[in-house]
């Protein structure tokens, strides 16, 4: 017998796009470019790649699921340096826990802070729609009701806390919130992560910050970071300043090494410890190949400056062929383009089948209202990681169907 819950899975959004573009391929002598996974073709730096190499002596040996002590203090010196964390809030040896990858992380938190009654209601698993499919798949697997929370571009692409109704914060258990949002990049503030972390403290849930674009950013301040609101709030209910929240961050997108599957949970000392005891039973541990490389990134800024400056200029193509159209805004952080073109399994066909180019359609990142509505449907995301001379092809490949899809429609 399957465990029944598995069947609410099956909207994942590439294989949704698989089924849409089936049987419909790019025209003659067009090179292909694939801008609908978030996955980067920066090159990650050298000096990661030789630490994985180097290692010749440990493939035998079992790597420790809560990684090396050089690592967890790795990820505690970025978060000290990113946010001014004070070291006295953060132990490195109990309140970081190294996981493959942020996906696991993620979907392991929510096992961690959802507890389904024997009888009544289902508790409730908040997420902004648009949201990332992990936040999903997790909060059903552990028992959970998704409650997807509308966004607007008037409440700067972020789920309004004030127009939550009270009923449902009392049925919460965990809230996913990412920050630089996927796909709008849009940045919380101070203010607004206090407001979301006291709710989380008032109400008994777990605040999750999904901060995998914290380093992407091209405004003159870096975006702030959940961890400085409970810094600023100070000790919660159990008296730790990490209560009621977990913070993710990953080497896929700061490093461009999505293949190293290295990232860092960050929480209370109860809360990680609870972790690592989930995490004995089911995870994969990093390599110690890959931890030694993981060390180096984390120790390291210059190489995520450096890739900021390519996405930066990746954005002011799209400047020069969107502005004043399909409702373009330069985002704050981030690397996607969030288009309204009105039809976006339309514009995706012809994307693709014209241009050679791949992009994913709004709507499959967004669940309908009450009423069957679905905001997403008219959007295309359209992720900016391939290098910079493919991406500037690509685009004003994208601006010349645009300007076609124009032409048509003009009498």
């Amino acid at each position: 017998m399957l465990n029944a819950r598995l069947e609410r899975l099956n909207d994942y959004p590439f294989q949704r796009l698989a089924d849409l573009l089936q049987g419909s391929e790019p025209r003659a002598n067009i090179k292909p470019l694939l801008l609908h996974v978030g996955e980067p073709q920066h090159k990650p730096p050298a000096f990661a790649i030789d630490a994985i190499g180097a290692d010749r002596s440990r493939w035998n040996l079992y790597p420790p699921l809560v990684g090396t002590p050089a690592l967890r203090e790795a990820c505690a010196g970025y978060l000290q340096r990113r946010y001014g964390v004070p070291a006295s809030a953060l132990d490195p040896h109990k309140q970081i826990a190294p996981v493959a990858g942020s996906r696991e992380g993620l979907f392991m938190v929510a096992l961690l802070a959802i507890s389904p009654p024997d009888a009544g209601p289902k508790p409730i698993a908040l997420m902004p729609n648009p949201f990332y499919q992990v936040y999903f798949g997790a909060a059903v697997m552990a028992g959970a009701e998704p409650v997807f929370l509308p966004t607007s571009a008037g409440k700067n692409w972020l789920p309004d806390l004030d127009a939550i109704p009270p009923a449902t914060l009392e049925r919460t258990q965990i809230f996913y919130l990412c920050s630089p949002a996927n796909p709008q990049g849009t940045c919380a503030d101070l203010d607004y992560w206090k407001k979301a972390l006291t709710l989380a403290r008032r109400h008994g849930f777990m605040l999750v910050a999904d901060e995998c674009y914290a380093d992407l950013y091209y405004t003159p301040r870096p975006p702030v970071g959940a961890i400085e609101a409970a810094v600023a709030l100070g000790p919660g209910p159990d008296g730790h300043v990490l209560d009621n929240l977990i913070v993710s961050h990953t080497v896929s997108k700061r490093s461009s090494a999505p293949g190293m599957r290295s990232a860092f949970v960050a929480g209370s000392p109860t809360a990680i410890a609870m972790l690592n005891r989930l995490r004995s039973y089911e995870a994969a541990s990093i390599s110690h190949a890959v931890m030694d490389a993981s060390v180096r990134l984390w120790n390291d800024d210059a190489h995520a400056d450096e890739s900021r400056e390519i996405y930066a200029r990746k954005y002011d193509i799209a400047d020069r062929l969107f502005a004043g159209r399909f409702d373009y805004y330069r985002p704050a952080g981030g690397f996607y383009l969030w288009l309204n073109v009105g039809d976006g399994e339309a514009a995706t066909r012809r994307l693709w089948t014209e241009a050679g180019i791949k992009v994913l359609p709004g709507g499959y990142l967004t669940k309908p209202d009450a009423d069957g509505r679905n905001f997403g449907t008219p959007y295309i995301r359209i992720a900016l990681v391939q290098e910079l001379d493919a991406t500037e092809i690509a685009l004003t490949r994208m601006a010349q169907v645009f300007d076609a899809m124009a032409a048509e429609k003009c009498p």
